[in-house]
Formats: C-alpha cells, structure tokens, sequence
C-alpha cells in the first residue's frame, strides 16, 4: 500500500468515503451481480497512455516508471496510471498502446490514448505546445480500423497462436469503453482564448466527445466509464512563473481559481451532455465519473494526511524561475542540472508538475471505482448495468 493509500483512511474524508463506498456496494451487491468485462478500450491523453505517445514519438525516459516497472513504460508518471489500476480492478493485463508494434496482445483490449491529446483538434504540432495529433476523433477512427483488421484477421489464423493475441469479435459488445479526456482542451484554451471564448466553445467539445461514444454504441458498445477532467488549476506547472499573484488569483489552496473555475463549468456541461446522451443511446450503461472531486479532495487534505505540498514536484528541477523537466539535463548559472525524482515519491502528489505521481493515481483509483463518486454511484466491477 502507498503512503497515500494508508495515510488517507484517516480522519473525516476518509471515513466519509469508507462510508459511502460501503453503502453502495452493499446495495449494488445485494440487487445486480458484477460484470464481466472480457476486455478495455481506453481513449484519452497523458493521464491514461500507456505508450501511446512515445511509439510515436520520441520515447519517456527514465525516471518516469522507477517506482514499479522499474524502467520507462511509456507513461507519464512514476508508475501506474490510473487506468492501470482500472485494469487491475477489473483483474485484465495492462492495456497495450494501439501505436506500439513491439510485444503487444490486444486479446483484452487495446488504449487509444496519447499525450498531449484533446477532444477537439488543434491546429498546431506536438513540436510546439506538446499536443498531439491524435486528437479524439482520431483515436475512434484508430479504434474502427482496429475492430475491422483485427476481426478479419482473427478468422484467418483463428486455429494459430497468433490468435491468442487478438481480440475476440464478440468482446467488444461486452467490453468495458473508458474515456479520461478534455484537459488539454481547457489548456489550449487558456493560452489561445479569452475565458469568454473559451466558456462559448465547452459545448462543442462536449458534444464532440459524446459524438465518439455514439460511434462506439452504433458498433456495439454498451458500457462505457467517462472520468470529468481534474482541477488543472492545481497542477504546479500553472504556478511555475507565478510572482506576486494579485487578490483572488489563487484559492484557498493555492490552485489557480479561475482555471478551477473553468474546469468545473466543463464538468457540469459533459455531466448534462452524458444525462442527454443516456436517452439518445438508451440499450448503454453510461457513468459518469467525478474524477475532479477525488483529486481536489486529495490536493486540499495534503497536509492533514502528512504528504508533501501538494503544489511542489517530485521529478525535475524548479528554483525560482530556472525549470529543468523531469529526465532532462539543463543549465543554471552555467552549471548543468539534470531534472532528478525526489527521494520518496509516495509521498508526492505531483510527479513532474504536469502529471499526478503512481501514489496519487491509485488513491484516486481507489476513490472512484468504488462508485463514491460516479453518476449513477455504481462500482466500475458494475458498470455494465443500466440505471
């Protein structure tokens, strides 16, 4: 167990959720047996690539992954993500990336996900601001080429081992569709946008991404498990070149409160499209997840848990204004610096000021696939059950 994960069943919000994740799953129990989900297919950016983004590009270098895999594995943080933890739970391998030719089995799912990735796409290359080409919609058409291939290629060497490593045809009407998107749509926004502009463009983006889950129900899909993007105001990279930030620039925490602001506002308008979306698809079992609440619950307790500022990185270099990223070598005052982990990274709950570390991933596992925090509040072991 992370330090995390044991420090966090203390006081209030700890029982508080204890509590409410014990009610629902004793009612969810008692009334609907658990799914069997035969596979995944993940959709989303950084917060869920398992290698997309670095099959692609330029691979994630060491120390990303020291914490359990022991060497870079294509994911943005120390360890596991938290759609490692979904897969877990769910008890199926980790999920290979769609763009890596090298060791894959996609017989339980396949993830579709890349860093930098958004909803809508962006008219700019991943060698300017970071952010991908494979927006979402290029993900779906990803995962439509991938049902077709894959299923005239499973009947041609059906009787071979190779078999073994595709995915059966009939799964992916049983299969469990997970989305963790929309984050970098708010980012680029806060840099190419006013927040009026960028407040006028949330449905659209909203709409777009209920545009890929009814491509996936018109497939067969049925069961699909969105997370709410988090409070990007948090993230230490929006706070690095902040000096002397006027009344009413920060919340209570030290988040950034218009970001968070904007934030909540996106997740209200993808909660009314996914309420909307339900009657519009109505064989599906949609959830909602409040992935936003879980990370601000766990930024705002920090110190009453006894982990580290939430606001201070684990990996990379920040003095002052000299910012050296996490794995790369720099130059301060002449002398190079090479942008290190911390000693104890289970005690961080940033890992590179970007991206939560493994312990703050598996804490917010913990707090929503229990269905404490998901719409309707249903474990994600449940989550193939309309309510």
């Amino acid at each position: 167990m992370s330090s995390i994960s044991a420090k966090v069943t203390m006081g209030y919000w700890g029982v508080l959720v204890c509590f409410m994740a014990s009610w629902v799953l004793s009612v969810v129990g008692d009334t609907l047996p658990p799914c069997d989900f035969p596979a995944i297919y993940n959709f989303g950016d950084s917060n869920s690539d398992t290698g997309g983004i670095s099959a692609a590009f330029e691979p994630i270098r060491a120390p990303y992954g020291e914490a359990f895999f022991h060497k870079p594995a294509g994911r943005d943080s120390d360890g596991r993500l938290v759609i490692d933890f979904i897969a877990e739970r769910l008890k199926l391998p980790y999920l290979s990336a769609y763009l890596n030719s090298i060791g894959t089995n996609y017989r339980h799912g396949a993830n579709f996900a890349t860093g930098g990735s958004t909803i809508r796409r962006q008219n700019e290359t991943i060698f300017e601001y970071g952010i991908s080409p494979f927006s979402l919609d290029m993900q779906i058409v990803q995962f439509n080429q991938f049902k077709s291939r894959t299923g005239d290629l499973f009947y041609e060497v059906k009787n071979t081992p190779e078999a073994q490593k595709l995915p059966r045809p009939e799964d992916f009407a049983k299969a469990l569709y997970t989305f963790d998107i929309g984050q970098n749509d708010l980012s680029v926004g806060f840099r190419k946008m006013s927040f009026d502009q960028l407040r006028a463009a949330l449905p659209d983006i909203t709409n777009q991404l209920a545009s890929a889950v009814q491509n996936i129900y018109e497939q067969g899909g049925r069961a699909f498990w969105i997370h709410n993007t988090g409070p990007i105001g948090c993230l230490p990279v929006n706070l690095f070149y902040v000096s002397n930030p006027p009344p009413g620039y920060l919340d209570e925490h030290g988040c950034v409160k218009a970001q968070n602001e904007m934030a909540v506002e996106f997740n209200s308008k993808l909660l009314d499209r996914i309420v909307k979306l339900r009657t519009e698809l109505p064989q599906a079992a949609i959830t909602y997840v409040d992935v936003y609440s879980a990370k601000y619950g766990l930024i705002s307790n920090a110190k009453n848990l006894g982990l580290a500022d939430p606001l201070k990185v684990c990996c990379g270099y920040h003095v002052n204004f000299d910012h050296i990223w996490c794995g790369n070598k720099g130059k301060v005052n002449n002398t190079e610096v090479y942008g290190a982990s911390c000693k104890d990274p289970s005690i961080f709950i940033s890992w590179d000021g970007v991206h939560y570390s493994q312990a703050a991933n598996q804490w917010v596992a913990n707090h929503t696939q229990n269905g404490s925090l998901a719409n309707p509040p249903i474990p994600i072991t449940h989550a193939c059950h309309r309510q």
